[in-house]
């Protein structure tokens, strides 16, 4: 087939009649082959874009698939990272607490402070004492009857002394005086 425009120019085809029809005829040509392609376009356009579509849907899935992987991952690593600051700072926090009681038990100790011990300690003996009373005043009903613990009472008070001997003040009471003059008199 031979093409329209890729021919020369043939002396009757400068008349201005033959010339407007030929290129009326190259136009028709032109028009019709753009209408063809624009048809044959739609016919296998709708395949195409339907084919595309299908081929999005595909990549959006495999992209959405590898998204929620790594996702995953950095959760899971996140949260190790986190569980190991959280047993390293609660360890660190551990150690400061311990730290700041053992000073202030020794600051307490250098002011004369009794200690949670010393204080449970006087508890037992108030709790001891306590009781002994209220077995000696139930006891108190027969009176030639001594109570061991007056027994003791007795056998610890010191023999009387001459009337000029200077007294000497009981452990317990040299203890006591002992420990108000190591306090801070700023308390």
């Amino acid at each position: 087939m031979e093409n329209p425009m890729a021919r020369k120019p043939s002396p009757a085809d400068t008349d201005p009649a033959a010339l407007k029809g030929h290129i009326r005829d190259s136009a028709n040509h032109i028009w019709l082959a753009g209408l063809g392609a624009f048809a044959k376009a739609q016919q296998e356009g709708s395949k195409v874009f339907d084919s595309l579509i299908k081929d999005g849907l595909h990549m959006q899935q495999q992209t959405q698939q590898v998204a929620e992987e790594k996702i995953a991952q950095a959760t899971h690593t996140m949260s190790h990272l986190a569980s190991q600051f959280t047993e390293r700072a609660g360890g660190s926090w551990d150690r400061l607490e311990t730290l700041f009681e053992q000073r202030v038990a020794k600051a307490m100790h250098r002011l004369g402070w009794p200690s949670a011990d010393d204080v449970a300690a006087l508890h037992a003996r108030i709790a001891a004492l306590e009781q002994t009373l209220a077995q000696g005043t139930s006891t108190q009903a027969a009176p030639n009857a001594k109570h061991p613990a007056t027994q003791r009472a007795s056998a610890q008070s010191p023999a009387p002394q001459a009337p000029g001997a200077k007294r000497t003040k009981p452990a317990a009471t040299k203890a006591r005086a002992a420990t108000k003059t190591t306090r801070s008199p700023q308390r």
